[in-house]
This record gives C-alpha cells, structure tokens and sequence, in this order.
C-alpha cells in the first residue's frame, strides 16, 4: 500500500477501534476485517488501532502488531491508519514504529511514558529518542490520567522535530489545550491537534483542532462524521444538539462501566460479535443494554433528521 503524503495534515474522526475476540479469546481476524469495513462505509475518517479503547495493555507486541496488520491490509488506502505504538521502552517502541510503517499505517501514536511518573525533562528525551529514530511520522498522546503529562514546554520543544507532526489530547482540559495550540501552530501550521475526549469536540472544532479520536466514532460512526462536518463547515447551531446528546451516550458508556466494558456492549448492539474482555468479568457490573440501545437509536434519529 503507497504511503500518504507526508505533508498531508491528519484531520478528521479517527476510530479508536476495539479488536473482536473469539471463543477463546484470540484476535477475531474476520469480525475485525468485518467492523473495518463498516467504520469506513459509515463515514470514520481514519483508524486509529491500539490505543486505550481497544485495550493495547491487554495484547501481546506480536498481538498488537498483527492487529495494526490486519487494519492495514483491510483498509487498502481507503483512510489513514493512526496506529498505537506505545510500548514499554524506546527499543520496542521504534520496533513497533518500524513494522506499522512497513504495514502501511500513515503515523504512530505514542502515549508519555506510563507507569512511572517522569519529569518534563525525561518525557521530552524520550519522545526526541524516538522522533530522531522513528521511520514514520509519530503524533504525541497526552493523557495525564494514565501516563506522564506533557505540558507546554515540553510540547514547544518536541514541536521542532519534523518527525513529529501532531498531538493527540484526552485531558479534556479546554485552557491548556488552547495555550498548546497557541504555542505551536504559529510555528507548525501543519501540526495536527486532536481532540481525544467527547465533550469537546465541537469546542476544540471551533477552536482550531483538526478532528478527534473518540469511542463514541466506534458506535455511532454516522453521528460524530456529521458533528464534524456540520462544525468544520460553519453550521455549529446544527452541530450542538448532537453534541450534547453525544455526551449523554458518553457518559453512559464510560462512567456506567468498568472502561472499556460498556464501549463493547454499545459496539454489540450494533451488530459486532466482540468476544469477552480478557479482564475477568466483574460479577457486580450490569450494563443496562436496553437504556444504551435506546441512546443509541436516538442520536442515530437526530443525527439523520440534520440536514
């Protein structure tokens, strides 16, 4: 598969997918190839494989790389592949950079270091280590909850690299994702920015992001594809009662569960046969499927009835 141009922006709703399993609890190649297809037909943007919603933590490297081979293979250059290359240590990520840059994928996305909490300073050598070395264009992953923040500075600085060509956010932290833009893009106007948290889409949109990677896109793909476009063209009366009721499908599905569990329950009712977690089952947890299915089917309606 020819590679994008690598002045081409990253832009747009990028899925971070979840992998189907089978009965024993192994990549379900088909059902994977199938949701594939389908994101793409309903109007995603890219795909964004290995990243928090699709569980890379749980997969093995040789696992995680025959997922973003599979997505590659089954794509065929119709949208970009964003795939997650986070490993443990700089030596396997590049390995991982390496093989998605032969598979096809158009960049990696690396989240801070997890696990031990750096300083700004360690996370900025670490990220210059593997743009200095990377075959392919990496974006950043910000997401302080699980991982070393990166904070401006430290974003200026990486922001020189060419290798590195945009960040992906999911601190949902509206002011400090407004003051890394206002440091980079006078600089990078070709610095991609995406929105990594539901709630601020529309607002990051208007703001200047380029699009966003969200969960709710492996669900109600047609929804977000029309928020992004009612906003990117202007229309943003349009866009708000989507966004709203996209917060609502949101919440529900990220604070009603243990994470990612009520994603897979909402990705099932849309037809997707995605296997058990394999993260033992809480016996506690009840996912109401019917109140889910009835959010769903509701932002479908009002998505479909915005012209």
């Amino acid at each position: 598969m020819p590679d994008q141009p690598p002045a081409q922006k990253l832009a747009g709703i990028f899925t971070p997918n979840m992998t189907p399993l089978d009965e024993r609890g192994d990549i379900n190649e088909a059902e994977l190839r199938r949701y594939v297809d389908w994101l793409i037909d309903h109007g995603v943007h890219g795909l964004y494989p290995n990243g928090s919603t699709g569980e890379f933590t749980r997969f093995t490297p040789e696992e995680r790389r025959r997922i973003v081979q599979i997505i590659c293979d089954q794509t065929r250059g119709r949208v970009p592949v964003l795939a997650g290359a986070a490993e443990a240590n700089v030596r396997e990520t590049l390995r991982a950079c390496e093989a998605y840059k032969q598979y096809g994928a158009r960049a990696v996305a690396i989240v801070s270091p997890f696990y031990y909490r750096l300083s700004p300073g360690a996370v900025l050598a670490y990220f210059r280590e593997i743009a200095l070395n990377s075959p392919i264009d990496v974006t950043l992953y910000n997401i302080p909850m699980f991982a070393s923040p990166i904070d401006v500075p430290t974003l200026q600085r990486l922001a020189e690299l060419p290798r590195i060509i945009g960040m992906k956010d999911s601190s949902g932290d509206v002011a400090q994702m407004l003051r890394m833009m206002a440091a980079v893009q006078p600089h990078r106007p070709d610095f991609a920015f995406l929105a990594g948290w539901e709630a601020v889409l529309v607002p990051m949109l208007l703001m200047g992001c380029s699009g966003g990677t969200h969960a709710t896109s492996g669900i109600v793909p047609e929804a977000t594809r029309k928020i992004f476009d009612l906003t990117t063209s202007g229309q943003y009366q349009k866009a708000r009662p989507l966004q709203l009721k996209l917060i609502e499908l949101f919440d529900r599905i990220v604070y009603g569960a243990d994470f990612p569990e009520g994603i897979r329950a909402a990705v099932e009712l849309r037809g997707f046969k995605l296997g058990a977690s394999r993260q033992p089952p809480n016996p506690e947890q009840r996912i109401d499927r019917a109140e889910l299915e009835r959010l769903i089917n509701d932002l479908l309606k009002m998505a479909k009835s915005i012209e």
